[in-house]
């Protein structure tokens, strides 16, 4: 059947433009509704975003983009369609981070990605943002026992297991609030980055809510597609602290402190993105993105292993396994 949203997105696109001779190409889905679409005119590029309205609105996008226009580089908005759910944008390439980061290359490029990050978080206006609280948060965390515990690994927790889920929860959801409250990307990981100058430029920003200060460095360095040695991602997380605090941001004091609150921040994002990753292959269909979850559970063994806090994950995770017959 043809494609008729992608048609009309991209006859809309290009009118806008003023673009008679045109072509065009899928750039990529992602886990949402959301499609882009790269639109190659006589002398210059254009993506425009297709987000069919009854399941992704663009008003989020596009205020979330005015708010970070000015400070660091988004794609700019060069025409909008509201009804239709059609964004026209800036293409910032075709080289996100994760293709072209490396061993040699990544201390520059994180670099440059926390330079961003530090504007953003002193700069980037929070009001009317939501709230990163504890409903959110708990919602998120309650991903991974619906999506991938009972449907995944097809296990029915106990009622005292449930308890300790919801002990555990509330470890992890104090140590989220106690935190400084700041401007929160909420998915600030080498996937939304892109090489560009300045650089980065930064994409996929539209969930974006007041929370966790340490939230959006944890999900630069714990990612989802590349796993760095957990010694230098201790280092680098130091780093930031250190100039985060040189730039007046309210981190902790204590290195220590620091280390163990990116840990139990990491951990509440681990949980939930396993259960996305669940979701996304039983409801959506996309199955291939549950191959990364085992790089998940490797982020929550190193937290486990060096935070007492934990050790009631540990068992949970054991003897879901355990009944899964998943070893």
């Amino acid at each position: 059947m043809p494609d008729t949203r992608r048609q009309d997105a991209e006859t809309w696109a290009a009118a806008s433009l003023g673009w008679s001779d045109w072509q065009s190409s899928a750039i990529s889905s992602d886990a949402s509704f959301r499609r882009y679409f790269r639109l190659s005119g006589p002398d210059s590029t254009a993506v425009v975003m297709d987000a069919p309205p009854e399941r992704e609105s663009v008003d989020a996008f596009i205020d979330v983009a005015a708010r970070l226009d000015s400070l660091v580089h988004v794609p700019g908005i060069l025409d909008q369609d509201r009804l239709r759910g059609f964004v026209l944008l800036e293409d910032l390439g075709d080289q996100p981070y994760h293709h072209v980061i490396n061993s040699d290359n990544a201390d520059q490029l994180f670099g440059d990605a926390l330079d961003a990050l530090l504007v953003i978080q002193q700069q980037a206006s929070t009001d009317a943002l939501p709230a990163y609280d504890a409903a959110l948060l708990m919602r998120e965390l309650d991903l991974f026992v619906d999506w991938f515990v009972r449907r995944h690994w097809n296990v029915e927790p106990t009622d005292d297991e449930l308890d300790t889920w919801d002990h555990l929860s509330a470890t992890l959801i104090r140590w989220a609030l106690d935190q400084p409250q700041v401007f929160c990307h909420r998915d600030y990981m080498p996937r939304n980055l892109m090489i560009a100058e300045p650089n980065p430029g930064i994409i996929d920003f539209q969930d974006a809510v007041r929370g966790p200060i340490s939230y959006d460095p944890v999900c630069l360095f714990r990612d989802a597609f590349l796993s760095w040695p957990e010694d230098q991602v201790d280092q680098w997380l130091e780093n930031h602290r250190l100039r985060a605090l040189e730039a007046g941001l309210p981190v902790p004091d204590s290195a220590d402190l620091w280390r163990r609150t990116c840990d139990l921040m990491g951990v509440q994002r681990h949980l939930k993105v396993i259960g996305i990753f669940a979701r996304i292959c039983h409801r959506d269909g996309k199955p291939t993105y549950l191959e990364d979850t085992p790089r998940f559970f490797g982020y929550l063994s190193h937290a486990i292993d060096r935070n007492p806090e934990l050790a009631e994950l540990d068992a949970l995770i054991r003897a879901w396994r355990g009944r899964s017959g998943r070893h």
